[in-house]
């Protein structure tokens, strides 16, 4: 039964480079990212001393320090939150995907622009109808697509202001 309960030592091992590598992640963000993260103080200020390490043996040890003040720290609610901001969390992929539908909607039926304003009111009607306009007038045109590529921005504000 004890058996079962112990963990590898090489699973340990790989459970803690993965710890470091979260925190070489959180030594390349920038300062303001760092404190939108809420992290322990030692850990903030390790990181931060990473920063300033140029020596390779000194950064390794540093590197290795922060790894192991990660042990103390929520290191999930870290990863999902670096997720979000590289864009690779699933519900971020599943909302760009829901922005990507709406998107083509609008542009192959002219009645789902009243479905989106029934469903996000506070939307500017006639900025994506003119959004709209201009992404068909380009694509027959055979220009790049810049309305297109506007569209998708404009959805996306649309969708993030009615979901906060």
């Amino acid at each position: 039964m004890e058996e079962e309960l112990q963990i590898s030592k090489t699973r340990r091992k790989r459970e803690m480079q993965e710890l470091q590598d979260l925190g070489e992640e959180l030594v390349a963000l920038t300062p303001d990212k760092l404190a939108g993260l809420d992290l322990p103080m030692r850990l903030l200020d390790a990181v931060l001393d990473a920063r300033r390490i140029s020596k390779f043996g000194a950064l390794r040890r540093q590197m290795q320090y922060v790894g192991r003040l990660m042990r103390d720290a929520d290191a999930d609610a870290i990863r999902s939150q670096l997720d979000v901001w590289k864009g690779t969390s699933v519900a971020e992929t599943a909302r760009l995907h829901a922005i990507e539908r709406w998107r083509t909607r609008l542009i192959g039926d002219d009645l789902a622009l009243g479905e989106l304003l029934g469903q996000f009111p506070r939307a500017d009607a006639q900025r994506l109808r003119a959004l709209v306009r201009n992404v068909k007038r380009e694509a027959a045109a055979k220009k790049p697509p810049k309305s297109f590529r506007e569209l998708f921005q404009e959805l996306r504000e649309i969708i993030q202001a009615e979901t906060r």
